[in-house]
């Protein structure tokens, strides 16, 4: 049988569930495509400058960025978390030393990351401020706080 997560664990009935943070998705979203972008952008410098740099440098440095990317995915709701990500993107954008094209990709993805996060930001502020006046309404209403209930023929 399968462990049981620390959340799992920890779940009672009744238990609200929390809120995952929508500027975390968003961030892990773009990492993960940047992920992918710097495996095609490795497989391209491979092939294209192969006799400038050792194949195995090549090979290791961008598979090593890629998988750097996924796993920063999963420290992004830390608080240096974020900071690890903007230094990815000036990486990916400094990849564009060894293939030009890249200094555009980097650029762009760069301004997705960070119209990411401030969206996610925005969008995890107006979900708090539901959660509260939710709750507020529930407190004052408590009759009605539980939904709707059953009519008894």
């Amino acid at each position: 049988m399968a462990r049981l997560t620390k959340a799992q664990r920890e779940w009672r009935p009744g238990m609200p569930k929390k809120r995952r943070s929508t500027k975390v998705m968003f961030a892990s979203t773009v990492l993960l495509l940047e992920a992918f972008v710097m495996f095609f952008a490795t497989l391209v410098v491979f092939g294209l400058r192969r006799g400038e740099f050792p194949p195995a440098l090549i090979l290791g440095v961008g598979i090593a960025l890629s998988v750097v990317m996924v796993l920063a995915c999963a420290v992004l709701n830390k608080p240096w978390g974020l900071a690890l990500g903007w230094i990815l993107q000036v990486v990916l954008v400094l990849t564009g030393i060894f293939e030009p094209a890249m200094f555009l990709v980097g650029a762009l993805f760069a301004l997705a990351w960070w119209y990411g996060i401030r969206t996610g930001i925005r969008l995890d502020r107006e979900a708090a401020q539901r959660e509260r006046e939710q709750a507020e309404w529930e407190a004052a209403h408590p009759d009605h706080a539980a939904g709707p209930q059953p009519q008894s023929p």
